[in-house]
């Protein structure tokens, strides 16, 4: 063998190691957003659980109130059919209407002090709240591994392996103009 042979076939199999390489990080990128999603899956699921509670001990006190109890329910299965259909567009819009609807559902609450001091509702607000927050923060993570993986399968020399194998971009999730400003804490009380 020659010492151009052995050039050209050291030069091949370095190729083919960086491409390699490439598509392992592709994987890699691509899973990530997949864990990503299947962390706010989780915790939306939890919180799917616990709102019907919330609802039904809200109910024995908030008679008056039941177009605010509906909405939270009706905001809560769109979230559910969202998240099933794995829809990130319909999810940010329906986050923004259940977040809005318990924003005014715990509002209200002010208004019935047996409610507020009931240990059940307590103990469901402090948990939703919580699962809210888990929920901001995984939002974030999310939205980094769909940008991580976005970028990496535009650039160059990774879109050619991106394009070969099929790899696609991913959505961001994203939230309506009201989610994004600061709530007007006078329209929640009056």
């Amino acid at each position: 063998m020659s010492l151009t042979s052995v050039a050209v076939i050291v030069v091949v199999l370095l190729f083919a190691a960086y491409a390699v390489a490439l598509y392992n990080g592709l994987v890699r990128l691509k899973h990530g957003v997949s864990k990503a999603w299947s962390n706010i899956d989780v915790l939306l699921k939890q919180r799917h659980d616990e709102l019907p509670k919330l609802v039904e001990t809200c109910k024995q006190y908030m008679q008056h109130e039941r177009t605010t109890l509906e909405q939270v329910i009706i905001a809560r299965n769109a979230v559910a059919s969202a998240r099933e259909q794995h829809n990130v567009g319909a999810l940010g819009k329906a986050e923004s209407g259940l977040r809005k609807g318990l924003g005014q559902l715990f509002a209200l609450a002010e208004n019935y002090p047996e409610l507020k001091a009931n240990d059940s509702f307590q103990h469901l607000q402090q948990r939703i709240s919580g699962l809210e927050n888990a929920i901001a923060d995984r939002r974030e993570l999310y939205n980094e591994a769909v940008n991580l993986n976005n970028v990496r399968i535009e650039q160059f020399p990774d879109v050619l392996v991106a394009k070969a194998f099929g790899f696609t971009s991913a959505e961001l999730l994203q939230f309506s103009e009201g989610e994004k400003r600061d709530v007007d804490l006078k329209t929640l009380f009056s």
